[in-house]
């Protein structure tokens, strides 16, 4: 029994957040590097954390299993792409009754970069990105009439960070 203690000990896990499964804090390391680098070789992640290629190879390969790592993405300047103007719209339907479908109603519209379901007056708080001023007038329009929904609007002055790796 002891010794089942102290192995238990010794490969004891740390939970992240409180929430899920648990995350070896090698694996913890590695979604680090990963998300400062998606597209770091398993030879650098094998060298920051001590491992074997192989082994770090199978370590990333069942992070990816477990749904830690959900993919690798380029991160796009938005304002170089032409959307310099981002706005949050909080968003709160007319009849509280009626279908809570809006994600599904606004879908379609690629303007929307995220859709947050929360907690207060609004029901969802969506992220946007657009070219200008008259643009986000007419995506204000399209989601008033898509989903049935009033909208308050804060737009984005300037962003001194975003897309932060999470505190594993």
């Amino acid at each position: 029994m002891a010794a089942g203690c102290c192995r238990e000990q010794r490969g004891a896990h740390r939970a992240h957040s409180g929430y899920g499964d648990r995350v070896e804090e090698i694996d913890r390391k590695i979604l680090l590097l990963l998300a400062q680098d998606g597209r770091m070789s398993f030879t650098d992640l094998a060298r920051q954390t001590g491992l074997s290629v192989s082994a770090t190879h199978q370590r990333v390969r069942r992070l990816e299993r477990r749904g830690l790592i959900r993919g690798y993405a380029a991160v796009i300047d938005p304002a170089d792409a032409g959307l310099p103007l981002t706005a949050f719209v909080s968003i709160k339907p007319f009849d509280l009754s009626a279908a809570d479908d809006a994600p599904e109603r606004l879908a379609r519209l690629s303007a929307i970069e995220a859709c947050h379901s929360v907690a207060g007056d609004e029901s969802y708080i969506l992220k946007v990105r657009v070219a200008s001023p008259a643009a986000l007038e007419n995506l204000l329009q399209e989601i008033r009439a898509a989903a049935n929904v009033s909208t308050r609007t804060t737009i984005v002055l300037s962003t001194p960070y975003e897309n932060r790796a999470p505190d594993l």
